[in-house]
């Protein structure tokens, strides 16, 4: 092996609690780090992953304090650097793209003047040299129209530009250790799979090391050799990411890997019970409360890390049979009910609803087109249907969340609630109304306010819409923070202390307090782990069977789409490709945009077979005249497909599709992708 350039050794941090002594939060962590290894650190929400990215840096966010062990660069240790010299490895040396790239960004400047701030401190590049620096890093992120981009504020661009932004802004210095915390966690699966292979080629290309902080599975297995899992603070399991992930030897690996959806089965995924606590000493297993193998030591005995082979280690007294156990009973998971779609009275409709938005000109004065983002758009929903949109990022899928709720006016069509037509804004509707479609928004740090408690973010909408007191909230307050898996210690808190994965449980509670009939999911799960994500899945169902809620589930991820949805609208560039029952969409898409879609899912264990995606630098003529997706696909007929806009041919049932093609041809397309087999 070669010689580490970044080394952890034995390190602990804590943070104070209210008796005045330090909970630890990472314990005892130790890794090293090589030039050109990719290694991955996986685990629930608050099990330290996050802090341990930032130590890397010699930082430490809030009260936190270092409590022992060391982090080591280059042969220097960085909690004993003066901060002249720590500030200078940070970005020249060591870079972080961290989990929320918009909370990153500074608001009141342009995403060309933040990335050139880089590379005149660390690569003095000034002038012409910057601006052209600064284009090919955003070329390079598959960013549409890097130049246009680069003049842009942060607050114009979506979460999954953000984060592409801030990736961009990272590698401006040209690390030779990048840290990523969640890069992928606003990213649709066309984008990801571009950009996991652009950090693939760099870690091969440039020697740089890489540690990815995710709560996707698949991510790791598609991009690193070696993989960490986290728990409470601890590292329960490491080694070679595919032995790992084919044989876990921790009962937690193993319940990860089970409560990842599965994009070949209509099931939802595995829940692992309870949830992750602490142990308050050092005499039983931290895992002890959840795990189905624990026996009378693991209450008197805490497991050490234990090497089992040359690479591999685990924490656990009974690693031998839980790596020789037969995986998670699957069908333990119960089926998502397919009910027949379109019986019954439609609860929400949606009728040709089209959308524009206005781009700002720095000429004041020159007047420019609206650019259409979402065209003509159709969707009914009856009481408990489940309708997703998916799509990449930029297709239109959060703007018709807003057209829906009433946060974006129409430029055609309307929205019908119990066949009435609602008015466009949302100010001009009802209290009822807007009590009954709630929206979930994707960034939770756009609905909730960074200065109420989460007691008085839970309140607020049952003092609105029902007329309830403090106390009378307090108790349905309770019962729906324990549904999210949250307990009573998080009333007094406020957003900043929270995890991503916190937050948005919060963001779910606040909309179902309103007890609405329809509620826009838009990426409500992206930001949890598989286990919180698992179990949140469960109660969107339990609560849809129990209420006859309606959902339009916004999602990149297609496997969790699988898992949830009854029917699925496939959008690019804001026109409808495909639509129908989700599974037979998924079963045998046809249309080219859907295949590549599907061929992007990233699995574990890892896929051999890489997608197959071609993304243009520039898409900003997709959207005028013949088919969208012309410039993308691999079977288009130049002159009729870019100028006669293509008709709609249907499958069967509620399944059509709109292409030039006939199905025998795009039979033929389907079998050279790489799509898993259900």
């Amino acid at each position: 092996m070669n010689t580490p350039l970044l080394s952890v050794d034995n390190l602990t941090i804590g943070f104070p609690n209210t008796t005045s002594t330090v909970t630890p939060v990472v314990r005892d962590v130790s890794v090293h780090i090589a030039p050109g290894m990719r290694i991955g650190v996986v685990g629930e929400s608050g099990c330290g992953k996050s802090t341990l990215a930032y130590a890397l840096l010699g930082m430490i966010r809030g009260a936190g304090v270092r409590v022992h062990g060391t982090v080591t660069y280059a042969g220097a240790q960085l909690f004993d650097m003066p901060p002249a010299q720590l500030q200078h490895i940070r970005g020249a040396e060591i870079a972080l793209v961290p989990q929320n790239a918009g909370q990153s960004l500074a608001p009141h400047r342009t995403v060309y003047a933040q990335i050139a701030e880089v590379l005149e401190i660390h690569q003095q590049l000034q002038g012409d040299a910057a601006w052209q620096r600064v284009v090919q890093l955003l070329a390079d992120m598959r960013l549409r129209n890097p130049a246009r981009i680069a003049r842009r504020y942060p607050h114009q661009l979506s979460g999954g530009q953000q984060q592409r932004v801030a990736l961009a802004m990272a590698l401006a210095g040209q690390p030779k250790v990048l840290v990523l915390d969640e890069p992928t966690t606003g990213l649709d699966v066309t984008t990801q799979a571009q950009l996991l292979a652009l950090l693939h080629a760099l870690t091969n290309d440039t020697d740089m090391a890489m540690v990815l902080v995710s709560h996707d599975l698949g991510v790791i297995a598609q991009t690193c050799q070696q993989v960490m899992v986290m728990y409470a603070g601890e590292v329960v399991e490491m080694g070679d990411t595919a032995d790992v992930f084919q044989q876990p030897h921790h009962p937690y690996t193993r319940g990860l890997i089970a409560a990842m959806p599965q994009l070949t089965a209509t099931r939802l995924p595995y829940a692992m019970p309870g949830q992750m606590r602490r142990s308050a000493t050092d005499q039983q297993c931290a895992f002890l409360d959840r795990c189905a193998f624990a026996q009378s030591v693991c209450a008197t005995t805490a497991p050490t890390l234990e090497f089992v082979a040359h690479t591999r280690a685990v924490r656990c007294h009974h690693w031998q049979t839980v790596a020789t156990h037969d995986d998670v009973d699957s069908t333990a998971t119960p089926l998502l009910d397919r009910a027949p779609v379109g019986e019954g009275t439609p609860l929400l409709a949606v009728r040709q609803v089209s959308a524009t938005y206005h781009q700002p000109d720095w000429r004041w004065w020159v007047r420019t087109p609206p650019q259409l983002v979402v065209a003509q758009v159709d969707i009914t929903l009856t009481p408990g249907h489940t309708c997703a949109v998916v799509g990449e990022s930029g297709s239109g899928k959060s703007t018709l969340a807003r057209v829906i709720t009433g946060l974006h006016q129409p430029a055609a069509g309307n929205v019908y609630l119990d066949e009435t037509v609602l008015p466009a804004t949302v100010t001009q509707r009802s209290q009822d109304a807007r009590r009954r479609i709630q929206l979930i928004f994707q960034n939770p740090d756009l609905s909730l306010n960074p200065r109420h408690t989460v007691a008085e973010l839970l309140y607020r909408p049952q003092a609105v819409f029902f007329g309830r007191t403090r106390a009378q909230a307090l108790p349905h307050t309770i019962s729906m923070l324990q549904q999210m898996r949250l307990d009573e210690q998080y009333l007094n808190r406020v957003p900043q202390q929270l995890s991503g994965g916190e937050k948005q449980r919060v963001a779910i509670a606040r909309a179902f307090l309103a007890d609405p009939d329809v509620v826009v999911c838009d990426e409500v799960v992206s930001a949890l782990d598989v286990s919180v994500q698992a179990s949140l899945l469960q109660l969107l169902v339990d609560i849809q069977r129990q209420r006859g809620t309606a959902y339009l589930f916004i999602a990149h991820d297609l496997a969790v789409v699988r898992a949830v949805a009854h029917t699925a609208i496939v959008l690019f560039a804001g026109h409808v490709c495909e639509q129908g029952a989700t599974a037979e969409v998924f079963a045998v898409p046809h249309h080219p945009y859907t295949m590549q879609l599907l061929s992007a899912v990233l699995t574990v264990p890892r896929r051999t077979v890489q997608p197959q995606v071609n993304l243009p630098a520039d898409d900003t003529t997709l959207t005028h005249g013949g088919c969208p997706f012309r410039q993308r696909c691999p079977i288009a007929i130049p002159h009729l497909c870019a100028d006669v806009v293509p008709p709609w041919q249907q499958v069967a049932g509620s399944h059509t599709f709109r292409c030039h093609h006939p199905p025998d041809v795009l039979a033929s397309l389907r079998d050279q992708f790489a799509l898993p087999t259900t």
